[in-house]
């Protein structure tokens, strides 16, 4: 029997890089999954490049800075498969790189919407499901950027600390209830957002940046996105059952330096 047998998992953000690669994951390992992103071209072309079956799978599209939206992919999974084992918390959006006092309240507006409120309406509504059960694992994706500071990123750093703080007091709270809450922090890795970081922080030379951040990484390469979905899988599987409240880095010892 696979960990994730007749277990039905929310993903979000669920075409891009990390995102695809936990649907991969859990799917193979016996999962039915909700896959919940922007654009439905690409979770089209996640479903058939990997043979989903349709019985396994729900994809729906949604814009998780809208709370109704929230409502909705919560609800449509409870209506197609009467429960939700697992959330994998996993939208995100990168935002401008700038130097922090060029900042607007528009640039805040925009990744908070997504970065922050966008997980803070996932936990929401899906704990009212799993709180009815007694039971249900959370992974939100912070980064690496959520534990530590860097230049030119400021927006995205702060979103990515908020979630730690939205995870620890969710964490808490519903921790006799059997509900569990857990983060995920990413360093660099191998995916289109960490590409467009790359050019945002320095047009016309992101090789260069590349190569930076390759150096600045103890392993000296990049992280591969089945590298963070071995970890997402883990806290949302019963393997992780005593854990709670955690934070799971996944950056090379980027965060021992």
């Amino acid at each position: 029997m696979s960990r994730f047998d007749n277990k039905v998992i929310i993903i979000t953000g669920a075409s891009g890089g990390i995102g695809s690669a936990t649907a991969k994951k859990l799917y193979s390992e016996g999962a039915s999954l909700v896959l919940v992103d922007l654009k439905q071209e690409g979770l089209d072309k996640l479903i058939a490049e990997n043979q989903f079956s349709r019985e396994r799978i729900l994809s729906l599209t949604g814009d998780v800075s809208k709370k109704e939206d929230v409502r909705a992919y919560v609800q449509a999974t409870v209506d197609r498969f009467g429960k939700i084992d697992g959330f994998f918390n996993n939208a995100g959006v990168e935002g401008p790189s700038k130097p922090f006092e060029e900042y607007t309240k528009e640039d805040f507006d925009f990744v908070f919407g997504i970065n922050v409120y966008g997980v803070l309406y996932g936990m929401q509504e899906v704990y009212k499901v799993m709180k009815k059960q007694g039971y249900g694992s959370v992974v939100n994706t912070s980064s690496l950027a959520g534990l530590m500071g860097s230049p030119g990123t400021t927006v995205y750093n702060t979103s990515k600390h908020a979630v730690l703080g939205l995870t620890r007091c969710a964490a808490l709270e519903a921790a006799e209830i059997g509900v569990r809450f857990n983060s995920v922090h990413p360093g660099v890795i191998a995916t289109g957002m960490m590409t467009r970081i790359e050019e945002n922080v320095a047009p016309g030379n992101a090789e260069q940046m590349h190569e930076a951040y390759t150096a600045s990484v103890p392993m000296k390469r990049f992280g591969q996105p089945e590298e963070v979905a071995n970890v997402a899988a883990f806290l949302l599987s019963d393997e992780s059952s005593y854990v709670t409240g955690s934070i799971y880095t996944v950056d090379g010892g980027m965060i021992n330096q």
